[in-house]
């Protein structure tokens, strides 16, 4: 779904509740870009859950190599709650992102297989409205063109992945603009011809972990 520049994470807090043999089920997943922002977002949730029987948490900080995992049963038989909720979050492909998912107990017991079940189906079900972003490498760049060439600029901008950022019009008109880096490459090839090499693109910065939100969500 992603290359290596490219890392899936929660755009925004989701929840969601489902109901098993009478027990509530409800997960809460968020985007947490450290294990002390983890810890805070799963203490949000048990004080907003205070009475409830349990609050399993799990969490995924960073991708790839740099993974920091975490999950506790919080009083569940081993095994059952914690365990599965991480293989749900990590199955996912989300990076940075943390869950947790509270549990009233509706009188009946499901059983190990059946809390396995049920602490799998929650988070798959939170994961499936969760808004997502890219953590992402782009560059910002700075253009400064005559006025006959702006609009053709700000289309070709749009064409290629990029968002204008700022807009400055003065006698000439100066140009923000935010790439990911593949797209910088060919909006320079088209702004090359377009105006016979006669604009120049210059990277004023490069961020490694810019936050760009998608459309589509993760498939639970």
């Amino acid at each position: 779904m992603t290359g290596d520049a490219e890392r899936l994470i929660p755009a925004a807090r989701a929840q969601t509740e489902i109901l098993v043999i009478n027990s509530r089920f409800i997960a809460t997943l968020g985007p947490a870009f450290s294990v002390e922002e983890a810890r805070l977002f799963i203490a949000a949730v048990r004080q907003e859950h205070p009475d409830a029987t349990h609050n399993v948490p799990a969490f995924v900080i960073g991708h790839g190599a740099s993974l920091i995992t975490h999950c506790s049963d919080d009083g569940e038989p081993s095994g059952t709650a914690g365990r599965p909720v991480l293989a749900v979050l990590q199955g996912s492909g989300l990076g940075d992102a943390v869950v947790v998912v509270t549990r009233y107990f509706g009188g009946t017991k499901l059983g190990t297989g059946g809390l396995v079940r049920a602490y799998s189906d929650a988070v798959r079900a939170v994961l499936a409205v969760t808004p997502l972003a890219e953590k992402t490498l782009t560059h910002t760049v700075f253009i400064e063109m005559p006025y006959a060439y702006y609009e053709q600029v700000r289309l070709l901008t749009g064409e290629h992945g990029g968002v204008i950022l700022e807009q400055d019009f003065a006698a000439r008109v100066a140009v923000t603009a935010r790439f990911r880096p593949e797209g910088l490459i060919s909006f320079q090839v088209a702004l090359r011809d377009l105006s016979r090499d006669k604009l120049r693109v210059d990277i004023i910065e490069t961020n490694p972990a810019t936050i760009l939100p998608l459309r589509y969500k993760v498939a639970p």
